[in-house]
């Protein structure tokens, strides 16, 4: 399609935009790359930065319970429910420079154009850097975002690092009283909705050759500990009609799991596969495997499991393997508002492109939490062979200021089309 071209002050804004994504990525706990974790030095730093710039773009500010960066900006009178814009500034190891990094920033931008009419706002602008939401360091995931919605669980604060440092202790290590984290909770009422702006983390916007998508839906996701036990005997002496290889029954597993989930459009992963007890010449006893499973709605993604687990239980059954099945982790799928999704929409729109995209995103994101409390909305801006979670992460300053325009013009789009109350649809 065609370029489309953003303003001059939007480019201006862009430009300030990418090189606040290089400051906050020059805070990092590696010397090789970028790594920012929960409650460490770097997750003070950043949060410094972004406090500078919350009050530089004329919000109100303050560090919450959960180690949050939080600002507020006041709508047509003080105490009115807020529109939240936000993501997180935490990363995974060895991690780009705009996941999550790019939202904030924007979500900051935004409110400072939006800054002289926002007394004419039926709702007050606030902004959120999410401290956690990678999961990095303690292994649990929506950290920040699980504090705000109220659904943070206290069993959270046991769980020990690579170091043995319980979160708990670097609550307090960190400065916060972990027992405290409950007054960073919001309430339903408190929002008058939740808008969220992402890189894509896929190649679906590039390939159609369009800045920014609509984001109708975020899958749900199920991980499993799958274990295959055989029996573990000399690879030399034992014939192979006597063999109980768990070997090749995680390995026919791998291949029924891609096969499964790609016929029936669902997404699953084998990221983690070990062998025991790893001797080349002994057959493999047991194989620990994991499986991450993931759908555009829970009863597709359900639906594969059943079939997944299915097949695999009957291949081991004939070669005498045992299937035991843990699962680890469980995220229902959350479906975006359509009064949020007709704002993005609408803001796309107004950037010059007259059908936006839709996309459902294959990737978790911090809306999934704020979903529990209040109605979300996504953009996702393009970013370069959708590679993500990688050094070579990349987005354009053009796409960008595309994106701080459309964000722009949503949220007015939210003041224009009613109070911004939420409407009910769908939380789970």
């Amino acid at each position: 399609m065609t370029r489309l071209a953003p303003s001059a002050e939007a480019l201006e804004a862009a430009r300030r935009i990418m090189a606040d994504c290089d400051r906050i990525a020059a805070i990092s706990a590696r010397e090789d790359g970028i790594e920012r974790t929960y409650l460490t030095p770097e997750h003070a730093r950043h949060d410094a930065l972004a406090a500078e710039l919350v009050t530089t773009a004329g919000m109100r500010t303050w560090q919450d319970a959960a180690g949050n960066r939080r600002g507020r900006l006041e709508g047509s009178r003080p105490g009115l429910p807020a529109l939240l814009l936000a993501s997180h500034l935490d990363t995974v190891p060895d991690a780009g420079r705009y996941d999550g990094i790019l939202g904030v920033l924007l979500a900051v931008e935004a409110v400072s154009r939006l800054r002289d009419s926002a007394h004419e706002l039926p709702f007050a602008l606030e902004v959120a850097a999410f401290a956690d939401e990678e999961g990095t360091r303690f292994g649990a995931t929506l950290l920040g975002s699980r504090a705000l919605a109220g659904t943070w669980e206290p069993g959270w604060l046991a769980l020990a690092d690579a170091e043995g440092t319980t979160m708990e202790q670097a609550f307090w290590d960190f400065g916060l009283d972990p027992g405290r984290v409950g007054e960073a909770a919001l309430r339903p009422e408190d929002l008058a909705g939740y808008l969220e702006v992402h890189i894509e983390q896929g190649p679906y916007l590039e390939q159609a050759d369009r800045a920014l998508g609509v984001v109708t839906s975020i899958a749900g996701a199920r991980r499993f500990a799958l274990t295959v036990t055989g029996e573990a005997r000399h690879a030399g002496g034992t014939p192979y009609e006597r063999r109980r290889d768990a070997l090749i029954g995680a390995s026919r597993a791998v291949l029924d799991i891609e096969q499964i989930a790609r016929e029936h459009g669902a997404i699953a992963t084998v990221g983690r596969l070990e062998t025991f007890p790893g001797g080349v010449n002994v057959v493999p006893g047991r194989v620990e495997m994991s499986l991450d499973l993931r759908a555009e709605t829970d009863a597709l993604r359900d639906e594969v499991l059943d079939l997944v687990l299915e097949r695999i239980r009957g291949f081991c059954a004939g070669r005498r393997l045992e299937l035991t099945v843990e699962q680890i982790h469980a995220a229902p799928a959350v479906r975006c508002a359509p009064r949020l999704m007709d704002a993005v929409r609408t803001g796309i729109r107004a950037t010059g492109d007259p059908e936006p995209p839709e996309l459902f995103s294959r990737a978790g994101h911090d809306a999934m939490a704020l979903a529990a409390i209040t109605d979300v909305g996504m953009l996702f801006v393009r970013c370069a062979d959708g590679i993500s979670h990688h050094p070579d992460e990349s987005v354009t300053t053009e796409d960008v200021a595309l994106a701080l325009e459309a964000l722009e013009a949503a949220v007015l789009e939210v003041a224009r089309s009613g109070t911004g109350a939420p409407e009910g649809g769908d939380r789970r």
